[in-house]
């Protein structure tokens, strides 16, 4: 964050999972595109990142949580529903992050990450970075990392034991009655966030081991906030106009 230009006031355009992405992809409101819901189908003319930067010259590959196809959380997903990216390695939704499914390329066998997900989609895409930083042809490559994301449970044991409940210190809008439950969200949720801080301080070194560092540019955002208790809703809550939920981070 502090070598990047930070957006801190960044919204989200509508904090639940497809339609947030679908105006990622396109630069275009959910009401425009049709998307305001979960599990809707981007459709095949909607002009996305992916089929620009293509266009434009360059390699593209997408690694993660997709859901933008509409076809089922856990279909397989075809070369022309791809929305132009090639490098494949995908699974439209899950929130099992430790025994978390894909596809790669066009095989249509499932496959399961290894461990933790996000550590081993990281893992990917250093390699991803490795084969084409130094390639005459540039590359767009998108890191859709599921978490952090309920169940928060299931966060790597030894990142939530950084954050015992006891020390977890609630915003002011949580209700007394709700605050046993939303320490004990928050703390797999922080887990969830500082894996993905070591994931991201991982891909950022590999880019820099590359050389690549100097002509590359790193946007990190997200989709949607938590509510984690605030203003009396659940932990795992988001879609709310409030700050929890449509305030997200924007590192440019």
């Amino acid at each position: 964050a502090s070598e990047s230009v930070n957006f801190r006031n960044a919204v989200s355009v509508c904090p639940v999972c497809t339609p947030h992405r679908a105006s990622l992809m396109t630069g275009r409101y959910p009401l425009s595109t049709g998307m305001f819901l979960n599990d809707l189908y981007l459709p095949s003319e909607e002009l996305c990142m992916g089929e620009i930067f293509k266009r434009a010259g360059y390699d593209t590959g997408y690694i993660g949580k997709w859901h933008l196809d509409g076809h089922g959380r856990d279909s397989f997903i075809p070369r022309d529903r791809r929305q132009g990216f090639d490098y494949w390695k995908v699974l439209e939704c899950t929130h099992n992050y430790n025994k978390s499914h894909y596809y790669a390329g066009d095989d249509r066998t499932k496959r399961t990450w290894k461990g933790y997900d996000a550590y081993a989609q990281t893992k990917d895409a250093q390699q991803y970075i490795r084969d084409h930083a130094n390639k005459a042809k540039p590359f767009l490559l998108v890191m859709a990392y599921g978490t952090p994301h309920f169940p928060h449970a299931t966060a790597p044991a030894d990142l939530k034991a950084g954050y015992p409940p006891g020390s977890i210190k609630l915003r002011p809008n949580v209700p007394a009655k709700m605050k046993g439950r939303a320490k004990r969200e928050a703390q797999g949720y922080y887990a969830h966030c500082t894996a993905l801080d070591r994931c991201i301080g991982d891909l950022r070194q590999t880019i820099r081991e590359t050389g690549a560092a100097d002509d590359t540019i790193f946007v990190f955002t997200s989709d949607h906030g938590e509510m984690l208790g605030s203003q009396g809703q659940r932990p795992c809550e988001k879609q709310r106009p409030w700050d929890e939920s449509i305030r997200v981070p924007f590192l440019l």
